[in-house]
């Protein structure tokens, strides 16, 4: 498969039965020498989910490799298509599982769009805040695995430590720690309990001293600069050829962050840097995204103070034929009882048509594709997964590495398998 972009060079990115022909019909060459099929997965613990690699070695060395997907294939597009639009929420999830609240930010950003629907201010500056402190669980759980295929334990268990205090508040705000299911069209599915700014405000404070202490374990660990720096190299032409987003392409130069290049939720109203490196490397894809969990508590630090500012503001629309009215309304009201009835039987109708949408996600730019026909349930869903594009640069990053490279290669790239098979 040859994938193309315009003006930018062809990359060749060889297919699973391609590397298994090289096994079926594996002569020795000239020198006497001969190459050795490998497959690593899908039950390898460093290849960071259900992914199987198939490996051509010369030695320790990387001839070639494809990924070998689906292992972990669900089947969410289709389900969702046969679900309510408000029901299908819950499945945005289980994509990509280390940032769920990104999944459902892009899924009702998309239906948004589609039916014009207003979100009240104070609902989206809950968003912004949600999703930062979303990329920086995710960005931990990336730094401390990472860490720990180039044998860097410590960091592990440091990174999951702080994580807990980002699960702890999720399930503070939704009752659960990782399938939050908390976005709705139109806003936010409840409002934030009394003490959840007070704990986000503590957690930041106690956070960011923990960042200078992962990179002082990290950043000028000779051992961890001599397997990152120089390896796994993407310049800027090849990443964008190859459709890379997120730190992937930040770490080649490429200043391309859609909080900034196309915003949404008022992201252009806040003051935060998008962290770019040069070499296009393990090194500074590290670096990056290291960068990026400073920023993201800047950016949730001016969220805070926003929504002291915002007390007593919706956190829904108040258009009563997409959100369902509160308890304490249907009491009183008949419109409001039928408005509810319909809603949760039903569901909203958007008007025929289709409409696209993309987010920042801790992975790179995650869109959704929606197509209504103007029933309650929507036609066709499709999500642009920032994994799966991401991962197609993998065979041309590794070849010609050693086989000890091509685990830090995989978590340089943070492919997450339930977004890549979904």
């Amino acid at each position: 498969m040859v994938m193309h972009a315009h003006a930018y060079p062809d990359i060749e990115i060889p297919t699973p039965s391609q590397i298994a022909a090289v096994a079926l019909n594996n002569q020795p060459d000239e020198n006497g020498e001969q190459s050795m099929v490998l497959s690593m997965g899908p039950q390898h613990p460093s290849t960071h989910g259900v992914l199987r690699l198939a490996v051509e070695l010369n030695g320790e060395n990387v001839v070639q490799l494809a990924p070998d997907v689906g292992f972990l294939h669900t089947g969410i597009e289709k389900t969702i298509e046969t679900k309510t639009y408000t029901k299908s929420i819950v499945l945005t999830d289980r994509m990509d599982y280390l940032a769920p609240m990104s999944n459902n930010m892009v899924y009702v950003a998309a239906i948004e769009k589609l039916m014009q629907q207003d979100v009240p201010e104070r609902a989206q500056t809950l968003r912004v805040l949600l999703l930062e402190l979303t990329r920086i669980n995710s960005h931990l759980v990336w730094l401390g695995t990472h860490a720990l295929d180039l044998a860097a334990m410590s960091v592990f268990f440091y990174a999951m430590r702080e994580r807990e205090y980002i699960l702890d508040i999720f399930e503070m705000l939704t009752g659960a720690r990782m399938m939050t299911s908390y976005f709705r069209v139109g806003g936010l599915a409840w409002d934030i309990p009394a003490d959840f700014i007070p704990t986000v405000e503590d957690f930041l404070t106690h956070f960011l001293p923990k960042v200078d202490e992962y990179e002082d374990l990290l950043t000028n660990n000779l051992l961890w600069k001599q397997r990152t720096k120089g390896v796994g190299v993407v310049n800027a032409a090849d990443a964008i050829a190859l459709g890379l987003s997120g730190a992937n392409l930040r770490a080649s130069g490429v200043d391309w962050d859609l909080r900034k290049t196309m915003p949404y939720s008022g992201y252009e109203t806040y003051q935060f840097d998008v962290p770019v490196g040069q070499a296009g490397d393990i090194y500074d894809r590290y670096r990056c995204r290291v960068q990026e969990m400073r920023e993201s508590v800047k950016i949730a630090r001016q969220a805070i103070e926003r929504v002291k500012q915002m007390h007593g503001q919706p956190y829904v629309t108040e258009n009563r034929k997409v959100a369902p009215p509160p308890k304490s309304e249907i009491t009183y009201s008949m419109e409001s009882l039928i408005h509810h009835f319909k809603l949760w039987t039903e569901g909203f109708r958007p008007p025929r048509g289709s409409a696209y949408a993309a987010i920042e996600s801790p992975r790179g730019e995650i869109g959704c594709y929606v197509v209504s026909d103007g029933t309650p349930k929507p036609w066709r869903v499709h999500f642009r997964a920032p994994s799966f594009i991401n991962l197609q640069a993998l065979p041309h990053i590794a070849k010609g590495k050693l086989m000890a490279d091509l685990v830090a290669l995989i978590a340089s790239i943070d492919p997450v398998l339930g977004e890549v098979d979904r």
